[in-house]
């Protein structure tokens, strides 16, 4: 207990030595344009000796603005703290890597050594990566600590870039003697999906040195959470393990279970609303009572979890001492099985750990999860069917070329591929007559159905890239025109539709909403502008759009212009 007390002294001193040399603009909304705009504060900079920290947190900062502050952070050689989160707020996105860029090269050739990277809440995507990539290779990062990429739409692309970095960064390091032990990642919102988690899953156990990991709501599937759990046995002394609003199923689940094993250092384990499944939860459960002596966190809540997986979950808490909260509200544990979980709790005299169960879903009937099993079985024969086609392709390619024998006739797009596994490549590939090829495979004259395909196809659209954009507006408005001009069409349950699958209203039903992008904004603000959509809808989209909704928060930009797209749109009617 007394080596606890010194060690957290030791690290509030530390802390506040930090803050004791930084310099703070946080939260001042200034909007730095150009390098007069920054004059004070490049000034300031220059004058302070032994600067280590600098935060810039709420601001806007352009190029010239940031080239500026840039050239006043060059000889600051005990530089370590880039408190640099929501700095490009109403920038465009090409102006963004630019200013990272000159930035990075400023730190790298002031000497800097950085502890803490925190770009979040920057909307950059890909290309905002490629800003930092030179200076994540470099040895301004060979020290770097915590990195904070939150809701930055980095995206597959911007995954593996990030990934390649690290990687070459533990490689340089680790060169010079000194390897990079990385120890708290967070990259929560970024659409990552199996690609980008499965690349930056094998940088995480290179390095082998995480304490946190957050990385929420990224759209993983279980292959992409397999190779997470792989690389998280290598970090043995990982902490926190944030995987909240990802879709592990039981085969990811029972994966990470097995993860679980190699971390006798975990304290908080979040996989809310994972749909770990009964199985998955059982899994975990066994792997929580083999070991995990100090665990204090365990939020399985809104994974469909049954009472006998959660009474088995709840058993295996029993003998940890330090644990503070589990979390199983919104499973299916039904008014009983509610009751049996308490009193199971209570019987432990651990009743005050147990959160709320107020979302329960009530007992799950043994046909719908005869149908869950079916269904997650038809995904997986459609995943591997898809993947034995590219396969085929890749194959069928690299023989021809091999023998210089003509290309075999290509064969004819697959729309069902693009609808189960949307990409722009892949509408692209699809040619002029994609609309037609769409409308073949969806059922127009069903609402519901029709808001699915609008969603899919609108997750692609690329505002800076034009025949993306082109591709994905043309198709909607070929669809959506016919769908409102069939007469048994209902438009309002088309809405209604695409507000529960937004995750804006409530559904009896059980809806898994989709992972709000801007792109699906964007295109639904292009429709309610058209002559084929309802006007006596534009007000119920108005009304869902202006509620205080956490979903939309990484589309602030996006959900700001649709609302004033509908504002505008409503008066004019």
């Amino acid at each position: 207990m007394a080596t606890d007390i010194v060690a957290q002294l030791a690290d509030s001193l530390a802390k506040s030595g930090v803050a004791e040399k930084e310099l703070s603009y946080k939260g001042q909304g200034r909007k730095l344009d150009d390098a007069q705009s920054v004059e004070d504060m490049v000034k300031e900079i220059q004058d302070f000796e032994g600067l280590q920290a600098l935060r810039l947190e709420g601001n806007t900062v352009g190029v010239a603005a940031a080239q500026a502050i840039a050239k006043a952070l060059e000889t600051k050689n005990e530089f370590k703290c880039c408190h640099w989160s929501d700095m490009f707020t109403g920038r465009l996105r090409s102006e963004i890597p630019p200013a990272l860029t000159s930035l990075g090269d400023a730190l790298m050739l002031a000497g800097a050594r950085l502890t803490v990277l925190d770009l979040s809440d920057n909307a950059f995507g890909p290309d905002g990566v490629k800003g930092i990539e030179k200076l994540l290779k470099s040895t301004a990062c060979y020290t770097l600590q915590e990195l904070r990429l939150n809701n930055c739409g980095m995206g597959i692309g911007g995954g593996k870039i990030l990934a390649a970095s690290l990687i070459q960064c533990h490689k340089n390091s680790s060169a010079e003697g000194a390897p990079l032990r990385l120890k708290v990642f967070i990259a929560g919102r970024n659409r990552l999906e199996n690609d980008g988690a499965t690349a930056l899953a094998q940088a995480f156990q290179l390095m082998g040195s995480l304490e946190e990991v957050h990385m929420p709501q990224n759209g993983i599937n279980h292959p992409g959470v397999t190779a997470l759990a792989t690389a998280m046995q290598h970090n043995t002394g990982l902490r926190v393990l944030n995987l909240n609003d990802n879709t592990f199923t039981e085969k990811g689940a029972i994966a990470m279970a097995q993860a679980l094993k190699h971390l006798r250092s975990i304290q908080v384990i979040n996989f809310g609303d994972c749909l770990v499944r009964p199985k998955g939860a059982i899994a975990i459960a066994e792997s929580v009572a083999e070991g995990l002596p100090i665990l204090r966190e365990l939020n399985l809540s809104f994974c469909e979890v049954t009472e006998d997986a959660a009474l088995a979950v709840a058993l295996a808490v029993k003998d940890k001492d330090q644990m503070e909260k589990l979390d199983l509200n919104g499973n299916c544990l039904g008014e009983e099985g509610c009751k049996a979980l308490k009193d199971s709790m209570e019987d432990m005299n651990m009743a005050e750990i147990l959160g709320s169960l107020s979302d329960d879903e009530g007992e799950q009937e043994e046909d719908e999860d005869e149908e869950d099993e079916e269904e997650e079985d038809e995904e997986e024969v459609d995943e591997e069917e898809i993947e034995e086609e590219e396969e085929e392709e890749e194959e069928e390619e690299e023989e021809s070329f091999k023998l210089s024998t003509p290309v075999p006739a290509s064969r004819p797009p697959d729309v069902s591929s693009f609808l189960s596994f949307p990409s722009p490549d892949k509408l692209l590939k699809l040619g002029d007559r994609r609309a037609i090829l769409i409308e073949q495979q969806v059922d127009l004259s069903d609402a519901t159905k029709t808001a699915e395909a609008f969603l899919k196809i609108a997750s692609v659209y690329k505002e800076e890239q034009s025949d993306v954009k082109n591709a994905v507006l043309d198709s909607i408005d070929s669809i959506l025109r016919k769908a409102f001009s069939t007469p048994s069409f209902q438009g309002f349950t088309f809405v209604s539709s695409l507000l529960v699958l937004l995750g804006l209203l409530k559904s009896e039903d059980k809806v898994k909403p989709v992972l709000v992008v801007p792109g699906h904004l964007h295109v639904l603000e292009h429709v309610v502008r058209q002559d084929y959509f309802p006007k006596e809808n534009v007000a119920v989209l108005q009304a869902f759009m202006s509620r205080n909704n956490k979903v939309l928060d990484s589309c602030v930009n996006a959900r700001n212009n649709l609302q004033s797209t509908l504002q505008r749109v409503r008066a004019e009617s």
